[in-house]
């Protein structure tokens, strides 16, 4: 292994945790910094405070040892040389990203310089975040040849992040120094040099000692650009085949078969050609806001993003309106509501589809049954149980006398789910999919009325044998 490096991490929550353990898997020694008491003490107890594959395993093995977590920044600037910014940059009311947080954890960086430093950016910033950075620790009496901030945005998606994180499709690195540029390129070098894929105890995923990472060298502003751009365009991918979908469905037409014939083209591929109730998270929602907001402050016309944001938007109404079409009316109906995080395989529900159409549904008077493998806990902070609001233990459980049953995420569990079982327990076999997790033909061979995104509607025809999509 290449020589170790001290690393601090500020910031615990998806990206930092992910970050740190991560870079203790590769060989290093890093420092955690959240100032939330509660979440250190559980960090160091060993609760993950996530949903994240790989991620319990690797606390469990670095967690006080080659990792420690801390409330105390000015501790770890002193003890490490590297620094790693993962704090949050939530959206503000104009649609910029916020950098109160960043501009706090400068100022405090600052007070606790003792000797050459490399502050890296791995929170989602908006460009010309490194001068100010730059600005607001040099004004904090640092001199200017005492540190460098670095760029080096993350591309993790949430449910795959460690994989992600140590399997990535590149390596970014923005910076305006060469000493800077060989400390960030030392991090990586097992990764970027294979060292780390040769350990049998590895984790598994794309790369290999033959096949290891590329390692990309920008400028600052370069590499800021690049995050915010990779965001803006999966979710224009995805606001795209949306409507496609919708074109779809108005024609007639099949979009799975229209998607697998646009995505064979090697210009395009196949992912993100997805279709379901539009995109939602951490990211791409406050990402392409920030992204459209900074163009418009440097003048450029962006107002591309402003149309995926648009379509975005339209696609949960127009899931409301299919449902609806199902029902005729929605006040007093029962539905069970499968997912509520924005994704499968995590169980955050920032941002999340899922969560604005159990509001809408309530909002029209409906009763709502809902199971998410994971997300639960966090939903009912956001819409308490009530009479028309409960939680279910499972699939069936929330099924039971329902009117119709929706699907919102794509969990692979609701890929799998038992269908005769279902149509047994519910009060009308409707099923309506978000995500497009099923076949119209296999569920009308088990009795369902089926409706999908940008797919005819499959209903069974009971009088004879004859099937029709």
């Amino acid at each position: 292994m290449s020589e170790p490096i001290q690393i601090a991490v500020v910031g615990s929550g998806y990206v930092g945790l992910v970050a740190a353990m991560c870079f203790a898997e590769m060989g290093h020694s890093v420092i955690c910094v959240d100032n939330d008491e509660r979440k250190v003490a559980a960090l160091q107890g060993g609760d993950t405070l996530i949903h994240e594959n790989h991620l319990p395993q690797l606390l469990e093995r670095y967690r006080n040892t080659k990792v420690r977590f801390m409330t105390d920044l000015g501790e770890a600037t002193r003890s490490c040389q590297a620094i790693f910014v993962a704090v949050g940059t939530p959206q503000s009311e104009t649609g910029d990203a916020d950098l109160s947080y960043v501009e706090a954890v400068a100022s405090e960086i600052a007070r606790s310089i003792n000797g050459y430093k490399v502050i890296i950016e791995k929170s989602t910033v908006p460009v010309y975040t490194n001068e100010w950075i730059r600005r607001v620790i040099e004004r904090n009496g640092v001199a200017r040849d005492a540190f460098d901030v670095v760029s080096n945005p993350e591309f993790l998606r949430e449910g795959t992040a460690v994989e992600d994180f140590l399997h990535p499709d590149r390596i970014v690195i923005g910076a305006d120094s060469e000493r800077a540029s060989a400390l960030l390129s030392a991090i990586y070098a097992p990764l970027t040099e294979g060292e780390y894929y040769r350990r049998s105890d590895a984790i598994p995923g794309c790369c290999s000692t033959l096949k290891p990472p590329p390692l990309l060298l920008t400028s600052t502003k370069s590499a800021e650009i690049i995050k915010h751009a990779s965001n803006a365009f999966l979710a224009l991918k995805i606001s795209f085949i949306n409507a496609v979908s919708n074109l779809c469905e108005a024609a007639d037409a099949n979009v799975e078969q229209v998607a697998q014939g646009i995505g064979l083209d090697s210009r395009i591929g196949p992912k993100f050609l997805r279709p379901g109730i539009g995109y939602g998270g951490s990211c791409f929602p406050k990402d392409v806001a920030a992204f459209r907001s900074v163009a418009e402050q440097m003048g450029v016309d962006f107002s591309l993003l402003s149309e995926v944001e648009k379509i975005n938007v339209n696609q949960k109404k127009r899931f409301l309106s299919k449902v609806r079409s199902a029902l005729w009316t929605l006040r007093g109906k029962r539905l069970a509501v499968l997912g509520l995080a924005f994704k499968g395989d995590t169980d955050d529900i920032r941002e999340s589809p899922a969560i604005d159409l159990v509001q809408m549904f309530l909002g029209e008077g409906c009763t709502i049954v809902a199971y998410d493998p994971a997300a639960m806990k966090r939903a009912e902070a956001e819409l308490p149980p009530s009479i028309q609001m409960s939680y279910a233990a499972g699939v069936a459980e929330a099924a039971k006398d329902a009117d119709a049953l929706l699907i919102l995420t794509d969990w692979q569990e609701f890929a799998n789910m038992d269908l005769e079982q279902l149509r047994e327990v519910m009060r009308y076999p409707i099923v309506i999919d978000g995500r497009n997790l099923y076949d119209p033909r296999h569920m009308i061979d088990n009795g369902f009325t089926y409706l999908s995104i940008g797919r005819p509607a499959a209903t069974p025809i009971r009088e004879t044998a004859t099937l029709v999509i």
